[in-house]
Parts: structure tokens; sequence; C-alpha cells
């Protein structure tokens, strides 16, 4: 299908859609769309960014009846935001309609979840370990849902939820479709697939390129400089809509965003230290355009669609450096433009070389009269140090220790090491 219009949907399907202002479907809409409402299990793997939520919310959807009030599909995310954000868009979808969803995830009060579910809802969205409390409470009958999906699973097992999952996915039918997506699928994924899944559809979008075609990736060094007074110089050169400043653990995100308070800059914070309330509250504030900075952990990095960010500033690079596609996937959607930042210091090149090879063109900067410009090749200062260590290697070959040493050899041997070197820079000099 190139068109939407070109699915049969139920025709409040195919309002809400137009409503979106969705025309042609993403690359993995095209491939999940149809395995779901064939009810063919499928894996998708994926970058943020792509469309996954709507490959598996529009199939969904069209598949519910309405007139049974029983729950028919099931949604687990690994974190409340992500939820919190599926259970959003879906709303949109079935807001004309006598569709039941229902939003269960921790940090909420249990046994109000309980007394919602007096009437069992025909789609639930939430986190797993909420779910699985309001099966084990007999509260949410699984046994006739058919269809489990379950978003971001790579995160969801790295946070220890694929247990929660297992439990209450054995409570649903034999004849389950499960709908898995995820950026990777690692190899201790596989015995909970495989118990699941019997012979899925394996989709896998295999951009050559990881991350959108309108974003630049720029590379500031600190040089002699802190990261700190790098990234208050960095600040100054941009005016962001929204920027994302991230770092690798909540107290350092704590630290980062206290620092830019005692420089005058407002910044909203995002990790897992906040409660639940606190985390609302924060994104509540974002969407009211608060902030033009929102300091972070990687937590902001896994599916919270943050709308309007136009900058992302590595304050470190992520420990797990597949998080650095995932952070830079922030931005630069829906085909808006986009720049990432990484502040390094030189004792972090080996990563940044690992991350060019995940296929990321950095484009070396500095800052000069407040603005970012361009530099010279990143390993020119290598390259110079790579021919001295030729040069030390080729000289150390030439000069051996003599056979009988004598007192003074080695302050002689290295005055005709000298002598080496100076012959073969002339050499190298004329070559040029």
């Amino acid at each position: 299908m190139s068109k939407y219009t070109d699915y049969n949907f139920q025709p409040f399907l195919q309002d809400a859609i137009k409503k979106l202002g969705f025309t042609e479907p993403t690359p993995i809409q095209k491939e999940i769309i149809p395995l779901v409402l064939k009810g063919k299990s499928a894996i998708g793997q994926a970058h943020t960014g792509t469309g996954k939520t709507h490959s598996f919310l529009i199939p969904i959807v069209e598949r519910i009846r309405a007139d049974k009030e029983e729950v028919q599909a099931v949604i687990a995310a690994p974190t409340r935001e992500l939820a919190t954000q599926i259970y959003a868009e879906l709303q949109k979808l079935i807001e004309e309609t006598s569709i039941q969803a229902k939003l269960f995830i921790g940090g909420t009060d249990k046994q109000r979840s309980i007394d919602k579910l007096k009437t069992q809802p025909q789609i639930v969205v939430g986190t797993p370990g909420r779910i699985r409390d309001l099966v084990d409470e007999k509260a949410l009958l699984l046994y006739t849902a058919p269809m489990l999906v379950v978003d971001e699973a790579d995160l969801a097992f790295d946070m220890g939820f694929i247990e929660d999952i297992d439990k209450f996915a054995s409570q649903m039918p034999e004849t389950l479709e499960m709908f898995v997506f995820s950026a990777t699928v690692p190899e201790k994924l596989q015995p909970f697939l495989k118990k699941y899944m019997s012979s899925p559809v394996h989709i896998k979008m295999d951009d050559k390129r990881p991350v959108a075609d309108n974003l630049d990736f720029y590379l500031v060094s600190t040089r002699s400089k802190s990261k700190n007074s790098r990234l208050l110089e960095v600040m100054k050169t941009i005016n962001p809509y929204l920027a994302i400043i991230f770092t690798n653990t909540r107290s350092q995100a704590n630290y980062v965003a206290d620092f830019l308070a005692n420089n005058g800059v407002k910044a909203g914070r995002i990790h897992g230290d906040l409660s639940p309330r606190d985390r609302k509250k924060v994104m509540k504030q974002v969407r009211d355009l608060e902030f033009q900075y929102i300091v972070a952990t990687d937590l902001a990095a896994r599916g919270i669609d943050i709308p309007g960010v136009s900058h992302v500033i590595n304050y470190e690079l992520p420990s797990d450096l597949e998080f650095f596609i995932h952070r830079v996937g922030r931005t630069a959607r829906a085909g808006n433009k986009g720049t990432s930042i990484t502040i390094f210091e030189p004792s972090e090149e080996d990563a940044i070389v690992r991350v060019e090879k995940m296929g990321i063109p950095f484009q070396p900067k500095d800052i000069k009269n407040g603005e970012l410009i361009d530099m010279k090749e990143r390993n020119a200062r290598q390259n110079r140090e790579k021919k001295e260590n030729e040069i030390d290697k080729k000289a150390k070959s030439l000069v051996r220790k003599p056979k009988k040493v004598k007192p003074g050899y080695k302050r002689n041997m290295k005055w005709e090491m000298d002598k080496v070197k100076k012959r073969e820079r002339r050499l190298k000099n004329r070559q040029k």
C-alpha cells in the first residue's frame, strides 16, 4: 500500500489517520500493518523515529470489537513515559468510538487501578510491573486477549521486566499473537521470544545510515578547558527551540542542571530518581515550552517523544555507545532539521572512532568569537604523532645495542638515533 487511503480501514480510523496528517505509511508501517491485520507474530527491528508506534496501534484498533467488553490487546512498554505516550497516541485513534482503553503504570495508586477494572477495557497499555500486579490481583483478565505488543524489548530486558511480561503472557491464550519491537535483538532475548513466538516474521529496517539525513553531527573538543566551560560556550553559539543535554547518570544530570542554574540557565531535568509526579510535571513544563534546555539521562533517549527538540548535546558519550543513536534520534524528527553536538575529551578519542564506525559523520568544530567554526581534520595531530612513531621505529631498527657494551654506550646510541631521526625528517620534508 502506497497510501493510507489504500487500506480498507473502518471510516472512523481513516478519519483519525487523516486528522493526524498521515498520508503515506512509513517503511516499517508498510511491513508491520499487514502482519498485525493477519494476526501473524512479528519482530520489528527499527531505530527510533521510524513510525513503529503507529505500525501496531493502527491495525490493533482496526481489529478491536467494541461490542465485546473484554481485553483484546495488551501493549507493554518499559517506562512510564513511553507507556503514557503510546496511550496518548491511541486515544487520538479511538476518541470518536466506544472503544475503551486504560493506562496502568507504576507510581500510581494500585487500588484506583483495580477499581477502574470493574469493566474490562478492550485495550490495555502499561508498564510490565503494574500489568503483572493487576493480573496477580485477578483484577485484570487477560485470557481473552489474543494480541500482545512488547515495545522497546531490549530495554525491557535490560531493566529486568521480561520476567513480569513472561508471567502475564502465560495467562494469555495459547494462540497468542506477539509483536515485539526493538532497536536491537540481543541473543539474551532469544529464549523469551522462542517461548511465545512460533516462526515470527522478522522485519529489519536496514538503513544504510542509522540516523536521519537532515541531522548534523558537530564534534567539539574540550581541549584544555573543562567540560562545564565548554558546555556554556556551546550554548552561547546556539539558540535552540529545545535542546536535550545528555549525561550518563542521575547524579551527573543533577550536577549539570545545578551548574546551569548557577549560571543563569533554567533547565528541566529528566531521570529515574524523580518521583512519578515530578516526572509528569516536567513533561508538562516541556510541552508548555517553559524550558529551552533539558538535562536528561538515557531514560529520555528511548522512545519518549519530546516534541520540538532542535538540538541534542552529548555532555558525555553514553557508556553503551549504541545509545548514541537513540539520543540523536530525539531530534530531526518528522522531516525537521536537527543538530547533535558532542563535547569530548582527548581521552575519549577511541570511543569517538567507534561511534564513527557506526555510521556517524562527525564534523569537527571549534568555537571562536561566539561561533562554531569548521576545524581542520581532527586526526591531523594524531597523524603527525604516527609519523613520529614511524621514525622512532626506524631509528631503533638501524641503531642496535653493541654486543660488547662499554660505559656511556646508551648515550652514544641516543646520539646515533637522533642522527637517524634528523635524516628521516629531512627526507620526509623533501617528499612533501
